[in-house]
Order: structure tokens, then C-alpha cells, then sequence
């Protein structure tokens, strides 16, 4: 058994980095991102303006596209349990605007479930109970309403049949909800959604009664239509009921595989990698085919989903973007595990897609000179291109490494930020990383190699709370030496212009300004006068040139030295005996787990010796 663990762990450090190369970069998926439309609306009514809202959803109602209606109803309602005063406003001009009235009637189911949690009913307090029963009991007539100020809409049967499953409402009630809906709209997938909910084993009805609708729903959708993923969430909500998984053997495994690959089929009607409408059952696939234990059909999979997580099924889990990605690095594992040692990855689909444009950009700012901050930089693990800045400071960005085709081991944090952890270990100077993605701003600010605020400007968030702030702002005033940290606390309170509100920061911090072009390209220091960069570096290169390179002048280009003939023939051989040595350690059982460890650990110190040396040197040498 240690054998087969060995065998295995191995086998993952020699293909960890290939398996999954093409892969969207950690630091570049984002949970269900709005469309342009939406993000505009969203950030609007963070602005406490209601018109973008307004006519997008007048839009929607006009061209019955029920879909997207239902879409946008949700993340806007979400967008009111923390910026209400748009939603407020817009009900004072216009009390029976059934878009107004609907994205409430969804609110008040958020606000219920915000009250009661997401814990299981034993675990909830007897108060939030209360309270959600009569959150929910205010939220009746004002469904009601909505479904009657727009007969012909299936959205406010989507939030009755929620409101129906939240209540315990008893079947006859549901079932009239349904069939409300369903005349509207037949193959609205919210409804059905919900519906399916209100069936599975958790809540009022059964397993077999959970999978008998999800088919016959998806038997009578029209072709290209997600209901035939129907079927997919209820394999899902089936293998996520157990505790300790299905019974051997389980009554439901074919209904399961049938489901899979109904979905597989209508994901291949869709375009590419990161459709943004498929994005739904393709994240369901993936984790149903993690369960499944079959690593290589989700890797494909997570390829098809690309940037585009979606809160459920990762909700199931825990926070969605960490699950997600901790599922997509567990499947690459997985995979590298099952590979031999001296076998090839398999070959990734061609050709791979650049994310380079959907990476969320950042860029630090250092108030020491590039040279100093490179002689602080040798051991963080990246590539980094630096550029004078000011009076005595720096930018600082990520360079692209050097070798395609290999994907780098995954950072605790965005690579920068990771990188920024490092050099300022040991310094007495900060650093200010700036982060622009779309829909967020932020700012981390660092010193002693810890994170000592980190703030982001999203339409979506709560507004901050005004202790959490005064204390950010106290944080950087006493950084970057400033006596008054009130104007910091207003700029981080603030909600309408991310960008500008970050390039505000930056100017009160009394740095140098955020760099032309930031928020564009990936990498922008190229072009500004005096910019290097400073080569990636392993440890032993590191602490070499830490110790050979003066103060206050920028390293050496990185490079590997050329070995000789005789460094490669003792190399090897050492790296021959050791790992023979180790593999016999830990099959003999006279051998305890101590020495064979160490043993391995220097056979695993040898190969990465060898793997990463560089050919060249003169024969006459040996």
C-alpha cells in the first residue's frame, strides 16, 4: 500500500504541470459574471440610480424573453439586500411597475433566506425561524402582485414555487403554482428548476419521484433547450443527498449515466469553451463527473466551462469559487496520478485559447527604487518586470514566463500579490498591489510579507461597514505615513467609479500615479523608460545572486548554466543509486518509513537537479 501511495505521488510531481496546461487561469474565473447590460445595471443601482435596471427589465418583458428576464430579476434583487435605495426609489415613482414589484417579490425571499441561512433546519435558531416565516408571510401579497401586473410572465410563478417549497406549502399548492407556470411557459427552465427542487429526497418528495420529472420534462423540450440538462441536476442532487454515497449496487446508476450523457450531447449543440449560457450544466457536469471519480471527462469539461464558474452546484459545497477551483486542481491530480511515470499527458485539445485578455490585471507600486525592490525579489518564484516610477519608486508587474506549454504550480494568491508577500519580507518599505477585473476594483496593500488591508470597490458587495473601513484607512495613514486617515475612509466607502475611486486612493496615499494603460494590456511596464525584467529563479539561484550581486544595483539576467559531460554522468548516477535505494526502502519491511522518506526526498532533490539543468559544456572536460 505505501507503494502504491509512493508510486502515485510521484507520478503527480512529474505530470502535475502539463496535466491541465490549457486550463483558464486560476486567477481569471469569475462566479456567474453579469453581461455588459446587466453590469451596467448593476452598477447603477450601487450608484443609486434605477433607470439601467428599469429599462433592461422593460426590455425583457416587452420581447417575452423570459430566460434572461429571470436572470437579471435574481441578480438585481441580490444587489438590493445591500444598495436598497435605487429599488426604494423606484417604487416611490412608479408603486405598480410589475419590473419593480417582481424584483421584489424575489427580494423578499433573498431577505427571508439571508435571516434563516443555509444551515440545516436542526441547526437554525428558533428566532431566525420566526423570522423567516414571517418574511415569507410578507411576501405574499406582493407576489401576488406582480403576477398580476404582468399576467402573461412565468417569472412570478418561478418565485411562487420557491416561496411554496420555503413554506412547506402542501402538494395541491405546489402543484397549482406549476401549473401556472407551465401555462405560461411551458419550457421555462426556472420554473421546472424550482420545481425540481420541491421533489428531490431533501425536501417533500423522493428520489424516484425527482428523476421521473426531470425525464418527462426533458422528453418534451424543444432541441437546444437547457430542460434536457433537466435530468443532469437531479443525478447531481441525488449523488450530493448521501452522506456516504449510493448503495452497492445502485438502483440509479444508469438514470445517472443517461443523464450525463444527455447533457454531454446538448453541451456539444453549444460554441466553445466559456459559452456563458452553458456555463450552468457544464459546471454541473464537471463536479457529477468529479463524484463519478472520472478525472479525465471532467478536465474536458472544466475546458468547455473556461472562465465561467456558477454558483450552483459549488454552493453545495462551500464558497463557490474555492470549491470550484479546488475541484478542477483535485481533477488534474487525479489525472497526473493515473499517468505512468514515463508515459506522455495526454495531448490537450488545439488550439488552446488565450485567456491572456480575461486575466484580471495588477500592478504593485513601491516607494524604494527598481533595484532594490529586484534584490528583494530574487527568491519569490516569478518573473517580474520592473520600471522606475517617480521620485525613488517602482511599478511592478508580472512578466510571462519564458516556457509555454507547462502550467505553473498554483499560488495561495494572485501571482503578484503572492510575488509582493516575498519581497517585502524583511523590508521596511510596503507595497500597494492594484487589481482590475470586470465589475471589480481593488487594492491590496502589504508590508512584512503579510496582507495588511485589502479592499475592493463591486457594485454587488454589501457596502462596507463604517468600523471596517475606519480601521482600513488607520492602516494605510499609518503605512505611508499620513496623519488624517478620513479622506481614505471616504474614498473606500464610496461605490460609483471603481477606477477612479482607485486612482483617488492612490494619489491621497501620495504614490506615483496608476500607470497609462493599466486595466488594458496584461503587461503595460514594457514601454515606460528604464523597465527590466527580473528572470524567474530557483532557491539555490536565488540565495547565489542574493549573495553576489551588490546593494543598489539590479541583478543579472536569469539564466541556467551550461553543465558539463561530468555533471550530467554523476548527476545521473547518483540520481540512479538513490532512487533505487528508495524504492527498495520502502518495499522492504525491515526498512522503516523515516529512511525511506529521506531516502525519496533526496531522490526527488536529484530529479529536479537533473530536470532542470541545461545541456552544453565542452567533452574534453570530463
Amino acid at each position: 500500500m505505501r507503494l502504491f501511495f509512493l508510486v502515485a505521488f510521484l507520478r503527480i510531481l512529474r505530470h502535475r504541470d502539463a496535466v491541465g496546461a490549457d486550463l483558464a487561469p486560476d486567477e481569471a474565473v469569475v462566479v456567474d459574471p453579469p453581461d455588459p447590460a446587466l453590469r451596467a445595471a448593476l452598477g447603477a443601482a450601487a450608484a443609486g440610480r434605477y433607470g439601467p435596471a428599469r429599462e433592461l427589465l422593460a426590455a425583457t418583458r416587452t420581447h417575452a424573453q423570459w430566460e434572461r428576464r429571470d436572470a437579471y430579476v435574481g441578480r438585481l434583487a441580490r444587489t438590493a439586500l445591500h444598495h436598497d435605495g435605487w429599488l426604494d426609489a423606484w417604487l416611490e415613482e412608479a408603486p405598480q411597475d410589475p419590473d419593480a414589484l417582481l424584483v421584489v417579490a424575489d427580494l423578499q425571499l433573498h431577505q427571508a433566506w439571508k435571516v434563516r441561512t443555509g444551515a440545516r433546519a436542526r441547526d437554525v435558531e428558533r428566532d431566525r425561524f420566526q423570522a423567516f416565516f414571517a418574511l415569507l408571510e410578507d411576501a405574499v401579497p406582493v407576489i401576488g402582485a406582480a403576477a398580476e401586473a404582468n399576467p402573461a410572465d412565468p417569472v412570478p410563478w418561478r418565485v411562487a414555487l420557491a416561496h411554496a417549497r420555503s413554506i412547506q406549502a402542501p402538494r395541491e399548492v405546489f402543484d397549482s403554482y406549476l401549473a401556472e407556470a407551465v401555462a405560461r411557459d411551458p419550457h421555462h427552465f426556472g420554473c421546472h428548476a424550482q420545481a425540481l427542487q420541491y421533489l428531490t429526497a431533501r425536501w417533500y418528495g423522493s428520489h424516484e419521484e425527482m428523476f421521473g420529472y426531470a425525464e418527462r420534462v426533458a422528453d418534451s423540450a424543444p432541441p437546444g433547450s437547457r430542460l434536457h440538462a433537466l435530468p443532469l441536476r437531479a443525478a447531481l442532487e441525488y449523488r450530493l443527498a448521501g452522506d456516504e454515497g449510493p448503495p452497492d449496487p445502485d438502483p440509479y446508476a444508469a438514470r445517472v449515466d443517461a443523464a450525463l450523457a444527455r447533457a454531454r450531447d446538448l453541451s456539444d449543440t453549444y460554441a466553445g469553451a466559456g459559452d456563458h449560457e452553458a456555463a450552468g450544466f457544464r459546471n454541473e457536469t464537471a463536479l457529477l463527473l468529479i463524484l463519478l471519480d472520472r478525472p479525465e471527462e471532467a478536465l474536458d469539461v472544466f475546458r468547455a466551462v473556461g472562465v465561467h464558474a456558477t454558483e450552483y452546484p459549488w454552493n453545495r459545497l462551500g464558497e463557490p469559487r474555492t470549491e470550484f477551483l479546488e475541484a478542477r486542481s483535485e481533477a488534474r491530480l487525479d489525472l497526473a496520478a493515473e499517468i505512468p511515470f514515463f508515459a506522455r499527458p495526454p495531448e490537450a485539445p488545439t488550439p488552446v485559447p488565450d485567456w491572456a485578455a480575461l486575466v484580471p490585471r495588477a500592478v504593485a507600486l513601491v516607494p524604494v527604487p527598481p533595484a532594490e525592490v529586484a534584490q528583494a525579489a530574487l527568491l519569490c518564484g516569478v518573473s517580474l518586470r520592473t520600471a522606475p516610477a517617480g521620485e525613488g519608486g517602482s511599478y511592478v508587474e508580472v512578466a510571462a514566463e519564458t516556457a509555454p506549454g507547462r502550467r505553473v504550480a498554483p499560488l495561495p494568491h494572485e501571482p503578484l500579490t503572492a510575488a509582493a508577500e516575498t519581497f517585502t519580507t524583511g523590508e521596511s518599505w510596503p507595497a500597494l498591489v492594484l487589481h482590475r477585473a470586470p465589475g471589480r476594483t481593488g487594492v491590496t496593500a502589504l508590508h512584512q510579507g503579510r496582507r495588511v488591508v485589502t479592499h475592493t470597490w463591486d457594485a454587488e458587495a454589501p457596502t462596507p461597514d463604517h468600523t471596517d473601513v475606519q480601521e482600513a484607512a488607520g492602516e494605510l495613514a499609518r503605512l505611508y505615513g499620513l496623519t488624517d486617515p478620513r479622506p481614505l475612509a471616504h474614498i473606500l466607502r464610496a461605490t460609483a467609479d471603481p477606477a477612479r475611486h482607485q486612482a483617488d486612493l492612490v494619489t491621497a496615499l501620495g504614490l506615483p500615479p496608476v500607470p497609462p494603460g493599466f486595466g488594458g494590456d496584461t503587461e503595460i511596464l514594457g514601454a515606460l523608460p528604464g523597465a527590466r525584467v527580473l528572470a524567474r529563479r530557483s532557491i539555490l539561484a536565488g540565495m547565489r545572486d542574493t549573495m553576489r550581486t551588490r546593494a543598489g544595483v539590479h541583478p543579472p539576467a536569469g539564466g541556467r548554466t551550461p553543465r558539463t559531460v561530468r555533471w550530467w554522468v554523476t548527476r545521473t548516477a547518483a540520481l540512479l543509486v538513490v532512487s533505487a535505494g528508495a524504492v527498495l526502502a520502502w518495499w522492504s519491511p525491515d526498512v522503516g518509513w523515516f529512511r525511506a522518506s529521506l531516502l525519496s526526498g533526496a531522490a526527488l532533490a536529484l530529479l529536479g537537479v537533473v530536470g532542470t539543468a541545461r545541456p552544453g559544456g565542452h567533452r574534453d572536460e570530463l
